[in-house]
């Protein structure tokens, strides 16, 4: 099943995200190359496609998993949020209806 996962960054994330973009890249990409992950990106400060410096307010991520609580392990065991750049992670099925 799918899962919706919506990371909500602290207060000026963007030096942490700098500094754990590498680690949280590299579980996306396993996901990926499984067949496992939909659609993943953050949520810019700025209305723009391009970031900037006034960083992220948190990620989306749709994945897929065996149940709620494997992907609840996941997003809880990454690590943007165990070194702090989510202060908040929440996790819920996900049904893709369209396209």
């Amino acid at each position: 099943m799918w899962y919706a996962i919506v990371g909500q960054d602290v207060e000026n994330s963007l030096p942490l995200r700098k500094v754990h973009r590498t680690a949280h890249l590299e579980r996306l990409n396993q996901l990926n190359s499984a067949g496992r992950l939909l659609i993943a990106g953050p949520h810019p400060v700025a209305d723009s496609s391009e970031p900037t410096d006034a960083g992220f307010t948190g990620s989306l991520l749709v994945v897929e998993f065996d149940s709620l609580d494997d992907a609840k392990k996941w997003a809880n065991a990454d690590p943007y949020f165990v070194n702090g750049v989510y202060q908040s992670v929440s996790v819920k099925p996900f049904i893709k209806a369209l396209p």
